[in-house]
């Protein structure tokens, strides 16, 4: 069992639902598509499978460790558990989101890596990859993800969804709401008859890079 306290536990998991939740309302899953986690100290709580998220509460919040034993909780953990525990293992993040965005999706049927048709691509860490095709719930598909996130913060997953992690469950929430607006994005743009979107060249999101360094509220 956990060591971590149960009222921090507990917190954890209001916000993986909440964040779950939020997935829902603002259209980037369907039904029980989708999956949120993030970490209580050695514990990662995650989403059940197949529960809708407005069915959650307190007593069905589910936690495993990094070796993906089922540490709280009765209900089985999401199918993407393999997913969300790579990144755990190959990153500081502190929360994963999953999600089969409409127009992320798509685009990831499209393209090996989203243009850089806005300067939001720095927020990612440069160009999102496609990661190769792998069946859901698999080893295969985790390090597929992985090769992707290289460098990154969120990735596509092809003829499947978005991969996103972060410091936070509102950053890694944020960043799948940023990857999503891009993508519907350069779908709009390269949509024209007779036009191609222009693209930002390295050294253009290098420098956006560096301005985002002092972006927001100092402190």
């Amino acid at each position: 069992m956990t060591d971590q306290p149960r009222d921090a536990i507990g917190q954890v998991w209001e916000g993986v639902v909440a964040t779950a939740r939020r997935t829902a309302a603002e259209g980037l899953v369907v039904g029980t598509s989708g999956n949120v986690s993030a970490r209580a100290g050695d514990v990662v709580l995650v989403t059940p499978s197949g529960v809708p998220y407005d069915r959650l509460g307190p007593e069905d919040a589910v936690g495993v460790d990094l070796d993906g034993h089922q540490v709280l909780g009765s209900l089985a953990p999401t199918s993407e558990l393999p997913l969300h525990l790579a990144v755990y293992r190959a990153t500081s993040a502190a929360a994963v989101v999953h999600t089969h965005a409409v127009h992320a999706t798509a685009v990831s049927t499209l393209v090996t890596e989203v243009p850089a048709v806005h300067y939001a691509t720095a927020l990612l860490g440069g160009p999102v990859r496609t990661a190769a095709y792998a069946r859901y719930g698999t080893p295969e598909l985790a390090a597929h993800m992985l090769d992707a996130l290289r460098d990154r913060t969120g990735c596509l997953l092809r003829n499947h969804g978005t991969v996103t992690y972060g410091d936070t469950l509102d950053q890694a929430y944020e960043r799948t709401a940023q990857l999503e607006w891009l993508c519907r994005l350069w779908l709009t743009a390269s949509s024209v008859p007779g036009h191609r979107p222009s693209l930002l060249s390295p050294a253009q999101l290098r420098d956006v890079q560096d301005a985002l360094e002092s972006y927001g509220q100092p402190g």
